[in-house]
């Protein structure tokens, strides 16, 4: 029922019944509103009445009172009230025991069960409104954020499974999001170990140009090296070291309170649904940055993202992140670092080198030189091998060319030697230093290019009937031997 129809009907001049009849509702109730309406008309030339109060009182909608009982919990008894207090009382208990994060609270469902089995009958939704006007728990309040550029920036991990040329992985992105500039940046990585976790940062901030006043992060084992107390925490010291090279504060979220970097948690999802729901394929893990570069590029096109560049805190040089050791070389050139083992040049057996790892990459150093690098491998006993550390030895040693791991690292390169120098390895090689300035694809090349032309010699030979070429061996001494009677063959005799 609207009142306003009411009201409109009377002011027209038509009578209660006829109102009650046309809108289908009792006469007392149109007679109700409408002495509440005149009462209310006539407050209005009160002096000093609040008028904007009475005006919003004559067309204020009916509130009508519910006709409902209130129900009676006929189950829940008071011995059952008691009984679930003292439940939540241990709970409480414990709480102070275990600390306020710990994850062994009893559910609701459990508390009912306990109730059950304690010979209580009711029912779990029962339950669960109890358990809520007991624990009278107020909702947050959240305060709505507003940050210039250059202020913040936020950081998280997040798992993306793809396939790059080996099957199925589950991947790690790193993912950087501004509120400010209201943009999104992501890497693809193998793991979340410590190295990675500060190449992320340093690649960004020379992307960027620039650093930031604060990053914020989660509880993550690279930020928080261990918890004391309830609030406390004791920070990573390389991500303090990182902090104060790039002139950064670092804020760490509260436990369980990954809204307080909401940025970057719903960056996580739109960058993976966005980027990777519907191509998840590549050839290699290089493939998939460049996807995921060129798709951020993409998204970012409406951000303020060059605009922030400008208010960023002053640029700092790439962040040296290597891991250094000293590693002595072994009989077979070969450095090991962790599990695996890198090849060095052959000059080098039996002295130290210095070894720079990178989350990526190995560095070899001797002196103050660097004498080779590799891509960084993982995995128990896998070799790293470049053939061109091996030249020298090869070269005195031929016959070890064919089953060295140094050929067969270059498959290629394998089948060549296997098809064309089976029984000329010293040639092999002696080739290979002539050329070893080239890098390896031009090397293939040049071998390719050698051998093709030799199966082009050797195929005309074959094909031509040997009758073919004698016949025209005999033209050709004829003719030239007329040539020289004509005193135009330059001296030769027919011989």
């Amino acid at each position: 029922m609207d009142k306003r129809d009411i009201l409109d009907a009377k002011q027209r001049g038509d009578s209660n019944r006829k109102v009650a009849r046309d809108l289908g509702i009792d006469r007392k109730t149109v007679a109700n509103y409408w002495n509440e309406y005149k009462s209310g008309v006539a407050q209005l030339t009160v002096p000093g009445a609040d008028t904007r109060a009475i005006q919003d009182e004559l067309y204020k909608t009916p509130k009508y009172k519910s006709s409902e009982k209130k129900r009676q919990n006929r189950k829940y008894t008071e011995e059952m009230d008691a009984r679930l207090r003292e439940i939540l009382a241990d709970e409480h208990r414990k709480d102070s025991i275990l600390g306020h994060g710990h994850k062994q609270k009893l559910t609701n469902k459990q508390i009912h069960q306990k109730l059950a089995d304690e010979g209580f009958d009711i029912s779990r939704a029962t339950i669960n409104i109890k358990l809520a006007r007991i624990r009278d728990k107020k909702p947050e309040v959240f305060i709505r954020q507003q940050y210039d550029f250059g202020d913040r920036l936020e950081y998280d991990f997040g798992e993306v499974r793809l396939d790059c040329g080996d099957g199925v992985k589950v991947y790690h992105m790193a993912v950087l999001s501004s509120p400010g500039g209201k943009f999104r940046w992501a890497y693809l990585y193998t793991n979340q170990k410590k190295a990675v976790f500060m190449d992320s940062h340093v690649k960004f901030f020379e992307m960027m140009g620039g650093g930031y006043r604060e990053v914020v992060y989660d509880n993550m084992r690279n930020v928080v090296k261990k918890f004391i107390g309830k609030n406390d925490k004791e920070l990573n010291e390389e991500l303090l070291k990182m902090s104060l090279y790039y002139g950064y504060l670092i804020n760490v979220t509260n436990c369980f309170k990954g809204n307080e970097k909401g940025s970057v948690e719903k960056s996580v999802d739109v960058i993976r649904n966005e980027v990777f729901a519907d191509t998840w394929k590549f050839n290699s893990l290089d493939d998939a940055q460049e996807f995921l570069y060129s798709r951020l590029l993409k998204h970012n096109e409406n951000s303020k993202m060059e605009e922030e560049k400008r208010h960023l805190t002053p640029y700092r040089p790439p962040l040296e992140l290597a891991e250094i050791s000293n590693n002595g070389v072994d009989t077979c050139s070969f450095v090991r670092v962790d599990t695996a083992f890198y090849s060095v040049p052959e000059g080098l057996v039996g002295k130290k080198v210095s070894v720079k790892k990178y989350h990526d990459e190995i560095r070899v150093f001797y002196g103050n030189n660097e004498v080779c690098r590799h891509r960084r491998i993982f995995g128990n006993g896998n070799m790293s091998v470049n053939i061109y550390h091996y030249l020298n030895t090869l070269l005195k040693k031929p016959g070890a060319v064919r089953n060295s791991v140094a050929l067969k690292a270059i498959p290629r390169l394998k089948a060549i030697f296997d098809t064309h120098y089976a029984t000329k390895p010293r040639q092999f090689i002696e080739e290979f230093l002539e050329n070893k300035h080239l890098p390896i694809d031009e090397i293939i090349e040049f071998f390719n290019q050698k051998t093709a032309a030799k199966g082009e010699f050797v195929a005309i030979s074959v094909v031509k009937p040997i009758s073919s070429v004698v016949a025209e061996t005999r033209a050709f001494i004829a003719n030239y031997a007329t040539l020289v009677n004509n005193g135009n063959g330059g001296g030769c005799d027919d011989n």
